[in-house]
């Protein structure tokens, strides 16, 4: 792969992956001398079959025999011990790589699955493993020797022309086959691989919402769509195993017919007296050893090209996240929020989500947004913890961007609740705690403060109870209401909730009521996103969105006396509780 060349661009012009790679150069050329040192002594069988054949049988000598036996051992075992620190090296190497790139890979997946759902950090680090994996495979041992295959050519044609010449012939067939086999391999390759990911990903749709599918009897159409797919998968799988079987084949016969010639080839010489019967045993390893290490590469396409994808969908995708040097916040945070042109993109949209949004969100207040379905809310909600990436224009908290903090240190500041509620699996204690050292004190206050301390207290094992995947041993209010403790966990300065009481009751929702009085009180920086009049009765100011623009934004009062003289549209009424 490109990455692994010495003769590389300045490390300013490479991309992220490229220059960890490139910081490894110093294991790379320890590697080189290993290869160096193992394709010199690779000539030790064929000196010794030399020695035999021409010194030993002639001389007949049994001290020869055990001097050229002795040093033939030595030079293997240097050879052996050069072979295995060369592939110790490589895995020191990868697990170095994995080790450095893994948080970068895993935040940049995980940015990614943020605008396009799906698990981008679990394929992201497939790819860093699959590079992991050729980097300390026999693949990459194959692009290290090649090099070799003009040196044991050229001794080759010390030896006798005609063998040199037969040595080229058949690197030439087998380098032929290597690119017949990508020309032929490549496109069915990638093709099956995006065929098979497309069907894995209709069956984990239809594990997630099995409850559904099955309740609406689904099942059956569902599998007909996935079969479609998966049918398509094999097919395009059987192509390309097809063709990798066909080049194994030629490959094999290459490698016997090229076996069974040289030593052909050397008997001819042998007779016509050109060439000694040692020098024709040792023509015949010579010629496998030159040619090994293209019959190797033909072997190791198939990961050679897996690994060569992984790495252009990997460095795209750093390059698309890159890193960047958090904020330093030395003062406390007062929860000012202010939006300059804001517009928001979503994938597989032509129009923006918002457009150009600019306003003001004061510090200490509490504010309704509301709005038809589709008009922007919920992504404006996003937008203001920082968790919308396909965004222009500008976010900013107390003066800082808000995509410029360390997410470790603002996180614990930001409460936030989405309208899907998704629980970890571990105990309520460890959700509303959010999996950071639980703090007993914090997690009862905040359950206290949302209302759902008794419930937890009624629960086989309080706040021990395990809540399954995603919370699926929980209701949807009881999810709702823990996930509002979380977000209220630690006292944060920036509140948003996302249609926080849809799946409330009444005496939720009268919970509910009294969290955001208490938030209001304690200066809390509160956003609410909802169309019941109930909740938004208690905010200072309401923002409405209309068509992913703003309609109207002021006190709720104003606005009160201004919707008395011109309607809001559909679904966004604001009344007085």
């Amino acid at each position: 792969m490109a990455p692994m060349h010495m003769n590389a661009p300045h490390p300013s012009e490479r991309n992220e992956l490229a220059a960890a790679l490139w910081t490894m150069r110093r294991e790379f050329a320890v590697c080189t001398v290993f290869t160096i040192v193992v394709n010199v002594l690779m000539l030790t069988p064929t000196l010794y079959m030399l020695q035999v054949f021409d010194r030993v049988m002639i001389s007949q000598s049994e001290l020869t025999l055990f001097a050229v036996t002795a040093v033939m051992l030595f030079f293997l075992a240097l050879m052996a011990f050069a072979e295995w620190s060369r592939a110790r090296l490589l895995v020191r190497v990868g697990v170095k790589l994995d080790a450095g790139l893994n948080p970068r890979v895993f935040r940049a997946g995980y940015l990614s699955a943020l605008g396009q759902g799906g698990g981008r950090a679990a394929e992201a680090l497939s790819d860093l493993t699959s590079i992991r994996q050729f980097m300390t495979g026999n693949g990459l041992f194959a692009f290290m020797d090649a090099p070799w295959t003009p040196i044991y050519i050229a001794v080759l044609f010390m030896l006798h022309p005609w063998l040199g010449a037969l040595a080229v012939l058949f690197s030439v067939l087998l380098t032929a086959l290597a690119w017949l086999s990508h020309r032929l391999s490549h496109a069915p390759i990638e093709a099956a691989m995006l065929a098979g990911t497309r069907a894995g990903d209709d069956m984990q749709g239809v594990l997630r919402n099995a409850e559904v599918v099955e309740a609406m009897g689904m099942l059956g159409n569902l599998r007909r769509l996935w079969l479609v797919r998966h049918r398509h998968y094999l097919g395009l799988n059987w192509r390309a195993t097809d063709i990798g079987a066909r080049v194994q084949a030629m490959t094999k016969f290459l490698r016997y017919t090229q076996q069974s010639l040289a030593l052909g080839a050397g008997a001819l010489l042998v007779i016509e007296g050109q060439l000694s019967p040692g020098e024709m045993i040792a023509t015949n390893v010579l010629i496998s050893r030159a040619t090994q290490p293209l019959d190797l590469m033909v072997a190791s396409w198939k990961p050679f090209l897996g690994a060569c994808g992984a790495y252009r969908r990997l460095a795209a995708l750093l390059g698309q996240f890159p890193a960047h040097v958090p904020a330093v916040v030395e003062e406390p945070l007062r929860g000012h929020l202010e939006v300059s042109e804001l517009t928001a993109s979503a994938p597989g949209r032509e129009r923006p989500v918002l457009d150009r949004i600019s306003v003001d969100f004061p510090a200490g207040l509490t504010t309704g947004i509301t709005g038809p379905s589709g008009s922007g809310k919920s992504t404006l909600a996003r937008a203001l913890v920082g968790i919308w990436p396909g965004v222009e224009g500008r976010v900013t908290l107390d003066g800082t961007a808000i995509g410029h903090f360390d997410r470790d240190w603002l996180g614990p500041r930001i409460g936030y609740l989405p309208q899907d509620i998704e629980l970890f699996e571990g105990s309520i204690a460890e959700n509303v705690a959010r999996f950071g050292a639980v703090d007993a004190d914090k997690v009862i206050r905040a359950c206290q403060r949302t209302g759902v301390h008794d419930m937890i207290l009624r629960l086989p094992k309080g706040y021990d109870t395990q809540v399954g995947d995603a919370g699926t041993f929980l209701s949807g209010g009881q999810r709702q209401r823990i996930g509002l403790a979380r977000a209220l966990y630690g006292d944060p300065v920036v509140v948003v909730l996302d249609e926080p009481n849809s799946n409330l009751d009444d005496t939720g929702d009268a919970a509910l009521m009294r969290a955001m009085q208490d938030m209001k009180d304690a200066g809390c920086t509160v956003f609410v996103v909802s169309h019941r009049s109930g909740i938004l009765g208690i905010a200072d100011r309401m923002l409405v969105l209309s068509d992913g623009r703003i309609q109207h934004y002021g006190a709720r009062a104003e606005l009160m006396s201004a919707t008395r003289r011109q309607p809001l549209p559909e679904h966004a009424t604001v009344q007085h509780s």
